[in-house]
């Protein structure tokens, strides 16, 4: 493929059935239907971690979260390990972040030529709770998650308002002063995340009485099942809400922030034309992770079901198909090939990812496999999620795994793990897993990194002391903590 520049646009917990080109019927996303509809939509897209950190050191650096040992949203990356931001302005290339990055510290090598109003883990620590495992406390700061709901501005929707006005003028000066060699811009925001306030006019969008209430928890089977019912005893948002109609508003102001990120991604979309861009720019659309949004009961990230670890993931530009929908597994260690041979630079055969670029243009692929894990808050032991065509196969460390046929249960209501007649794809699937890491080892090595970062921030005690962090601090903002 001609090299062209490349413009990732990224943003935070959007779970990727929350679009209408992914098939939703309320929530409007016009400028990412159009998008879509313009080039390349993957179906079968997740994150390698459904949690904010770890799925961020993936992403740059394209190794698993065993091998980035950023296990959480405290033990954050810190450059040690060369991304593809290093890599591109070794070659010459600029490369440019604007928004979220959510590493350790400003202070490290974390790569990149320029990076603009970035936001990292709160005070260089993080949100330190989490490292709490396996005897997992109760995360308290859970109520804020319903406390906080309503329409208004926020800290977020101002800092992804300067991320878009920053975004178009850097745009501006690149075609203005175009380069001997293609660039890439990272452009990340934070909404959908919550708090869940939608700016009052995307909030007006949507009638919370006309807001269908999502799948219901299983609590039979999560109260059996020792992992579900120690994260559930862990992480408990839902219970905070009054009503349903209480869950009706949060989910009003959730589409709401949808909307509103379609806006911002639709006005960079258009700087890219309007500047003149268009024929030597590709440009994708992604998510570092999704947002259950109340269905089973859940809120957040950090589980395995399509809600939390599928992601939207759009693609467009030169050399990409128009209009195409690919079912072919892909995540975000794809992108480190992706962005090299864009830029035209040779990838690294010993990463675990392939380029999008040529998944977008292949044949569907049933038989490639991807991979996730899970290794923070609420989980009392490594998770680890295997996805190959219609099959999605969930390990839980030392506990009774699932498995599910998302072809022909995409709401994942039926746990294949005891069927008789998939007996023989579980233990291929457990082979597969196990000839790629060693979980036990991996989940022992989790415990003692995190344990060790909690001593080193004054031991359990202290921390459950301290007024836990309910979100990450925009650049320039003080600490959010919930008394």
């Amino acid at each position: 493929m001609q090299p062209t520049n490349f413009v990732v646009i990224m943003t935070d917990q959007h779970s990727k059935k929350m679009l209408g080109c992914y098939g939703h019927d309320q929530v409007k996303t016009p400028n990412l239907d159009k998008f879509a509809a313009d080039g390349v939509r993957f179906t079968s897209a997740y994150t390698n971690s459904p949690l904010c950190v770890p799925a961020r050191s993936v992403f740059v650096t394209g190794r698993y979260i065993h091998e980035t040992r950023c296990w959480d949203n405290a033990i954050a990356y810190k450059g040690d390990q060369k991304g593809w931001q290093h890599i591109l302005p070794e070659n010459g290339h600029r490369c440019v972040s604007i928004g979220k990055l959510h590493y350790r510290s400003e202070a490290d090598p974390i790569g990149f030529d320029e990076r603009q109003v970035p936001m990292h883990i709160a005070d260089g620590v993080g949100e330190l709770q989490g490292c709490i495992r396996p005897d997992l406390p109760v995360r308290h700061q859970s109520r804020a998650l319903a406390e906080q709901v309503g329409p208004g501005e926020t800290g977020y929707t101002a800092y992804d308002r300067d991320i878009t006005d920053r975004s178009i003028q850097w745009l501006a000066d690149a075609a203005a002063n175009p380069s001997d060699k293609p660039w890439v811009l990272y452009v990340s925001y934070i909404c959908p995340h919550f708090p869940l306030s939608a700016p009052q006019e995307y909030f007006d969008l949507y009638d919370p009485a006309k807001i269908e209430i999502p799948k219901p928890a299983d609590w039979e089977y999560f109260r059996a099942h020792p992992w579900w019912n120690a994260f559930h005893n862990s992480i408990t948002f839902d219970k905070y809400f009054q009503d349903d109609d209480h869950r009706r508003l949060a989910i009003a102001n959730y589409y709401g922030l949808v909307t509103y990120a379609d806006n911002n991604v639709g006005q960079i979309i258009s700087a890219i034309s309007k500047n003149g861009l268009d024929e030597n720019t590709r440009v994708a659309y992604v998510v570092d992770h999704g947002d259950s949004m109340g269905s089973r009961s859940l809120w957040g990230k950090s589980t395995m079901f399509e809600e939390s670890a599928g992601i939207p993931l759009i693609l467009k530009g030169p050399e990409i198909p128009i209009g195409k929908v690919v079912s072919t597994p892909v995540s975000l260690a794809d992108f480190h090939p992706t962005l090299l041979q864009s830029v035209g630079i040779p990838t690294d055969d010993a990463l675990p990812g392939s380029s999008l670029l040529e998944t977008a243009c292949a044949p569907d692929d049933n038989q490639r496999l991807v991979f996730s894990e899970y290794h923070g808050a609420g989980s009392t032991s490594a998770v680890f999620m295997l996805r190959q065509g219609s099959l999605k196969y969930i390990h839980y460390t030392g506990f009774p795994g699932e498995l599910f046929d998302l072809e022909n249960d995409p709401e994942e209501l039926v746990n294949l793990i005891d069927n008789p007649g998939y007996q023989e794809r579980i233990l291929a699937f457990e082979a597969t897993l196990r000839s790629m890491v060693d979980p036990e080892a991996i989940n022992k090595q989790a415990l003692a990194d995190q344990a060790a970062y909690v001593e080193v921030h004054g031991g359990r005690k202290v921390i459950l002391g301290q007024a836990p962090i309910h979100g990450t601090p925009v650049p320039g903002g003080a600490s959010t903590r919930v008394s």
